[in-house]
């Protein structure tokens, strides 16, 4: 009998399965073994006739796979020789099978091989055919011994799971029933004094007793489910009872009762739905509490208002005003104090939620309550909040105008309800180490809450403070000028809009820039009712009722400028950068209403003084030396700073009777001081012009500066308080009367200008040495004017050509020595310019 390994050697199996499927021409193909065929001679294997029929264009047909019989032989019938193409299918046949033949012989050996190889497979399969009928019968005989053993076990295994679960069950239920008599026994011990009931460990009983109950399924035991009928019956009453003391804790902010209520949550497994409950309750506290306090409906049915209440358009009835003005804002304070209690109230849930933890777990219970990511309960409370109260204000802006012009009118009584309640909420809830209830974003919601009605406010109140000032200063009439009374009304105006508003910085400067705005316009009415031409400048004769106009104009604009400045000195810096644009508007029409009359007064003061080039102080003699009478310049300048103290400057300077205006600072007071300022220095400076100038000259001089001091101290200001130009004057006085060399070393050079010195000491010069006037060929006047123009170092240079002049000509003349003069104006005048200002003006 051949082997397995024999069988699976053979290759014929192989062979008959592939043949079986393939072309007789293919089958054939199938039969050539490489092996065998590198045995025979090379013409044999190049001889096969399968490489013939290849190259036969009737035979390769048969070669391909989609070899069709039908179509092979209507091919040849159809060609006209059926005989000749059968005879030549005939000799391919002949010459297979000759070609089979050669490879049976020549393979005999291998084929006998092959068929010992089926008998001895055939002998293994009838052996292994007797041994599997034999291993049949063993395993019938071994399942009819085990299959009663089994049946056996597996009863037995039931029997005993049936046993293991029934005992678990009976200890599951004996626990459970262990538990329910000691929270029995704790239900009992509290009836007599309900308050010392231990809710906290009752809970946990109750929470171990049905989760037992639940995770072992011990619902359907009699005695369990007996029980469970009163474990939740007592749950009932845990519940209600632990949320009386957590309610109870939350509004008197007691820590203690409410730890107490969250742990009897956290035991009954409810701590997150039992908190959200309450946020939710709470929140809708608020949300009601601002629905009431603005509900238009209600509002409209007059409830409360008394006579008439409020019509459906919002409006009161007659009679009804006052009262629904007064409980609407007594409806606005409920409000904000139920919002206060509400906020606090879930920030000290919020708080405990954040200290407490379970004593066994060590577990956070904000922790159970807030998961990563989730917002603050007072968040969420406060969103609500801010919604509904916004959403309500924009209801009422738009709904009631009778409620509108409440909120409006009221806007900073509205907004100080607003501050206090956010002011209260922080300072309550002010604690080291925990959240705060409001952030800075939350209170700026609740702010714009409101920004309607602030936006309302504003507008109103720059509508106001227009109207009054149109009315005060119409467009029609330019001619009117309004009364002390009306400029009055308008201060006060606006100090009573500032003082509404100062509590609230914010609020204040957006109504600072609205009376900006109201300032610039006062600023334009005004400056249009400016009386402008000749009339306003004259100064010979009496005031004209165009400058009268002005000076009154010029007097309100500083009386606004100077109260309007002092409102805002108790306010914030920035409250002054604010409405500097608008005082500045102010102050600078008030000072245009009378700088043309001051101009001209300076001018004709000044023409007065350049008459002291007319007058002759270089005469000698006793008769001049003795004469005390002023010079007739200055005769005239008294006479015309006298007309201009009567006619003009009483009506402008405060008066001394009133003392809350005779030593302020006043734009007129201001000019005066710069009018007496500029005498002075303008006098000084063509004093020191004047040449030749003689003792008695001098004397003279001296006279005329006593009489101009006296004609401006008592005239126009206080020379005392004039600064340089008063002590250039003192010092020129005496000055004039130093001899030549004592004048380096005198300390009245510091209070003199060094043009003035330089100028001066022209007089003591010889006549060869000239004077810029003289050398440049100007009247005074134009010298004057080049003067105004120009700096000490640029007076110095023109001087100092004089001199360079001077010394040419002693030069030229073979001179050896020079005016004493010379050399001390050199000195003077090198070392003088060097410590002034270059930008120092007479």
């Amino acid at each position: 009998m051949a082997s397995p390994a024999a069988l699976q050697r053979s290759p014929l199996p192989s062979s008959a399965t592939t043949s079986s499927s393939a072309s007789p021409l293919q089958r054939l193909s199938t039969f050539k073994n490489p092996s065998s065929s590198s045995h025979l001679p090379p013409t044999t294997a190049a001889a096969s006739p399968l490489d013939s029929f290849a190259k036969d264009p009737i035979l390769s047909p048969f070669l391909s796979p989609s070899f069709s019989s039908t179509s092979f032989s209507s091919a040849a019938l159809s060609s006209g020789s059926p005989a000749s193409t059968a005879e030549h299918l005939h000799h391919a046949i002949r010459l297979l099978e000759s070609q089979l033949r050669t490879e049976v012989l020549s393979r005999h050996t291998e084929l006998l091989n092959q068929l010992s190889s089926l008998k001895h497979a055939e002998h293994a399969l009838s052996t292994i055919r007797s041994a599997v009928s034999s291993l049949q019968s063993s395993v019938r005989r071994v399942r009819s011994e085990l299959s009663e053993p089994h049946k056996s076990i597996q009863s037995k295994t039931l029997q005993l799971s049936n046993l293991h679960c029934t005992t678990e069950i009976l200890q599951h239920t004996i626990r459970a029933l262990r538990l329910s008599k000691k929270l029995r026994d704790l239900i009992s011990a509290s009836e007599t004094e309900p308050e010392k009931l231990d809710l906290a460990k009752a809970a946990q009983l109750h929470c171990e007793i049905l989760n037992m109950c639940s995770e072992y399924d011990l619902m359907g035991i009699d005695c369990i489910d007996e029980e469970l009928n009163w474990v939740k019956e007592i749950g009932e009453r845990l519940r209600d009872e632990a949320m009386k003391v957590l309610e109870r804790g939350m509004e008197g902010l007691n820590q203690a009762e409410v730890g107490t209520g969250l742990q009897v949550f956290y035991n009954l497994g409810e701590l997150k739905v039992t908190v959200e409950q309450l946020v939710n309750k709470y929140k809708g506290i608020g949300v009601k509490s601002v629905s009431v306090a603005l509900d238009m409906k209600a509002i409209s049915s007059g409830g409360g208002y008394g006579p008439g209440g409020v019509r459906g358009s919002g409006t009161p009835q007659i009679g009804g005003g006052a009262r629904a003005r007064e409980a609407i804002w007594q409806r606005m304070g409920t409000c904000m104090d139920k919002l206060h209690s509400v906020v606090v109230a879930v920030w000290h849930l919020q708080r405990v939620l954040s200290k407490k933890r379970d004593p066994f777990t060590h577990v956070l219970l904000l922790d159970e309550v807030i998961k990563e990511g989730d917002s603050m309960l007072t968040d969420r409370v406060w969103e609500a909040l801010v919604k509904a109260f916004a959403s309500q204000m924009k209801s009422a802006f738009t709904a009631s105008s009778f409620v509108k012009e409440i909120f409006t009118v009221g806007y900073p009584k509205l907004f100080s309800l607003i501050e206090n309640l956010l002011e209260r909420i922080s300072r309550d809830t002010d604690v080291k180490g925990v959240f705060p209830a409001i952030s800075l974003e939350g209170k700026e919601e609740m702010v714009q809450a409101i920004e309607i009605f602030r936006t309302a406010f504003l507008a109103l109140c720059f509508g106001g403070l227009s109207d009054l000032v149109n009315t005060v200063f119409p467009v029609s009439s330019r001619g009117s000028v309004p009364t002390k009374d009306q400029i009055s009304r308008i201060i006060s105006r606006i100090q009573e809009e500032i003082e509404a508003v100062q509590l609230d910085g914010r609020l204040t400067l957006l109504l600072l820039r609205e009376i900006g705005k109201v300032l610039l316009l006062l600023a334009e009415r005004a400056e249009y009712q400016i009386s402008a031409g000749h009339e306003a400048r004259q100064i010979a004769g009496l005031a004209t009722p165009a400058q009268v106009k002005n000076f009154a104009l010029c007097q309100h604009l500083q009386e606004v400028h100077t109260r309007i400045s002092s409102m805002i000195v108790g306010l914030p810096a920035i409250a002054a950068d604010v409405l500097s644009p608008s005082l500045g508007a102010i102050y600078g029409v008030a000072r245009e209403s009378v700088t043309p009359l001051f101009k001209a007064m300076v001018d004709c003061l000044e023409s007065c003084i350049l008459q002291i080039h007319e007058q002759n102080f270089g005469v000698l003699g006793m008769d001049a030396a003795m004469d005390n009478n002023a010079s007739p310049y200055m005769e005239e300048l008294q006479k015309c700073i006298l007309h201009f103290r009567t006619e003009f400057l009483c009506r402008l300077l405060p008066s001394s009777a009133n003392p809350t205006t005779a030593g302020a600072e006043t734009i007129c007071t201001q000019l005066v001081r710069s009018m007496a300022s500029r005498v002075l220095t303008f006098f000084i400076r063509h004093a020191s012009l004047v040449r030749p100038l003689s003792e008695s000259g001098k004397l003279r001089m001296a006279r005329d500066m006593a009489e101009l001091e006296l004609a401006v101290g008592q005239n126009l200001f206080p020379v005392e308080q004039l600064g340089p130009p008063y002590r250039a004057l003192r010092a020129f006085r005496p000055l004039i009367f130093l001899e030549t060399s004592q004048l380096e070393a005198s300390p009245l050079l510091q209070d003199l200008p060094p043009s003035v010195i330089l100028h001066h000491l022209y007089s003591r010069g010889p006549d060869e040495l000239q004077s810029p006037l003289q050398r440049n060929k100007l009247t005074p006047l134009q010298y004057s004017l080049w003067l105004d123009s120009q700096g000490e170092d640029q007076i110095w240079k023109g001087i100092k050509a004089t001199l360079d002049d001077y010394a040419v000509k002693v030069r030229s003349r073979g001179d050896k020595e020079f005016s004493p003069v010379y050399p001390l104006m050199l000195r003077l005048g090198s070392s003088l310019t060097e410590n002034a200002p270059v930008s120092q003006k007479p």
